[in-house]
């Protein structure tokens, strides 16, 4: 199974469109996991029209309107793994024992917020990654994504993508 990893797409405050390699990669995911601020309704519809399925939240900077189709922590198995999405969790210090003690049950954590890349796993295994943002790299040398691959129960690639810089 083949997953995209995105978070802050932050349009279109941030970029006027997503980037052409994130779209690509919608089509060859069997789910897009997306960890919130969206910003606007058509980037939520462009990814529904396109991927196989959508497993989304709101984020801080989600309006009414997204809050409304969205919700804010969820739930999705995937592959064998029980994966959650929430978009914020916190300062970076203490952040793997907060979200293992908040989510006892998940195997894989995705989140958003900083818009910094993070791969790590606490101490009772639970793996937590955010994608970073492929629209604001913000203090990052680079505007990312991800995509992870998952066979028999376990994540057997996680690959962050370094986005080209905007003309």
């Amino acid at each position: 199974m083949r997953l995209l990893l995105t978070s802050d797409t932050h349009v279109p405050r941030r970029a006027r469109r997503l980037p052409d390699p994130l779209l690509a990669e919608i089509a060859r995911a069997d789910a897009v996991v997306h960890a919130g601020d969206w910003v606007d309704e058509a980037t939520l519809d462009l990814f529904e029209a396109h991927a196989r399925r959508v497993i989304g939240v709101f984020g801080n900077n989600d309006g009414p309107a997204l809050r409304a189709r969205l919700p804010e922590v969820a739930r999705a198995d995937l592959g064998g793994l029980c994966f959650g999405v929430v978009h914020e969790t916190g300062a970076a210090q203490g952040r793997e024992r907060r979200c293992a003690e908040r989510f006892p049950d998940l195997d894989v954590l995705v989140f958003g917020h900083s818009h910094i890349p993070w791969d790590t796993t606490a101490a009772d295994g639970l793996r937590l990654l955010n994608p970073g943002s492929p629209t604001d790299r913000r203090r990052q040398p680079y505007c990312t994504y991800m995509t992870v691959e998952v066979a028999g129960g376990a994540l057997t690639d996680v690959t962050l993508h370094r986005l080209p810089a905007r003309a």
